[in-house]
């Protein structure tokens, strides 16, 4: 996509031809003011259903579960990325999978072919803003000639501490599956490797583009941050990966993937008042895709309110 071609819903719907592997829609288009949005699905990883809340009671767990009429073994996880346009600039929050390191997801890893679906060209991105280096956060910027098509000025944003953590990551506190840290650790350093001469690091927070604001909230990783976007009225957050789908009922059920499981539980509660006090819109990477929504407060604890789809 160049700079002047407007993801809007009005020309969204056009762009790319109907493919058969893609008779699930996997974009969704917004604007928040006169930012434009687009959610794009990078696809969904099968994960052991323990990984939702591996300190929660496991007769709890299941009961949730069943609940939302999920199964008890493993659950899809979707992926969500999201393409931003504002003030000229095109931004990249978060890349997706990319990659198989070997863990047999294949059904994620989407985003390159889907970007191209939507119209998007690589070439017009000018910036990247990640949330933390987990490798379904950064994988898609280290598929094969990816590199080459992306333009020798872009910008790469993400907190100086998560940079830091993972010239040594601490895993003492997780509950992964087997292969996952490994895989983790791999993927990040080379990242760090490839991009170094791309990447902008900041302390707490940074203004993107305009209306465009990344902060760091630590937690989930110690530089995993949320991307704020803000104009005209409206406010919309991308959370990453602060919040799952049962962190609304259960914000203290620690997710396996969090590396300070308490600080993580900490932020959610957090930014999910916020949420809720505000009305902004959500947006979060493992919520199911869309995954467009806003938070409400319930008892005590919270209640998502999935968007109605407007086609």
């Amino acid at each position: 996509m160049n700079l002047e071609t407007k993801m809007s819903l009005e020309n969204t719907a056009h762009l790319g031809r109907p493919r058969l592997d893609e008779l699930v829609p996997s974009r969704y288009a917004l604007n928040i003011g006169e930012i434009e949005v687009l959610v794009i699905s990078d696809g969904v990883l099968p994960l052991p259903t323990a990984m939702l809340g591996h300190n929660a009671d496991p007769a709890a767990r299941a009961a949730w579960l069943k609940d939302m009429y999920l199964p008890q073994d493993a659950l899809d996880w979707a992926l969500n990325v999201v393409v931003v346009r504002s003030g000229g600039q095109t931004i990249l929050l978060d890349a997706g999978l990319g990659i198989d390191p070997d863990l047999h997801l294949p059904r994620a890893g989407q985003l390159i072919k889907r970007l191209e679906a939507a119209g998007v060209d690589l070439a017009s991105v000018t910036d990247v803003v990640l949330t933390h280096m987990h490798m379904d956060h950064i994988g898609g910027l280290l598929v094969d000639g990816v590199k080459e098509q992306l333009r020798p000025d872009l910008r790469i944003h993400v907190a100086a501490a998560e940079v830091k953590f993972w010239e040594a990551p601490d895993f003492s506190h997780v509950s992964m599956p087997p292969g996952f840290p490994d895989a983790l650790r791999a993927t990040a350093k080379r990242f760090a490797k490839e991009y170094s001469g791309y990447l902008r690091l900041f302390d707490e927070e940074y203004e993107v583009a305009p209306g465009v604001v990344v902060h760091r909230t630590g937690g989930h990783t110690p530089g995993h941050s949320v991307i704020r976007l803000a104009s005209g009225g409206d406010r919309l957050m991308f959370a990453g990966d602060a919040v799952f789908a049962v962190g609304f009922e259960h914000p203290d059920w620690y997710n396996g993937f969090e590396h300070d499981p308490e600080e993580a539980a900490r932020v959610r509660v957090r930014l999910l008042r916020e949420l809720a006090e505000t009305g902004e819109q959500l947006v979060a990477t493992h919520l199911p895709f869309p995954s467009v929504g806003r938070v409400a407060v319930d008892g005590d604890a919270f209640r998502w309110i999935a968007a109605f789809w407007d086609y």
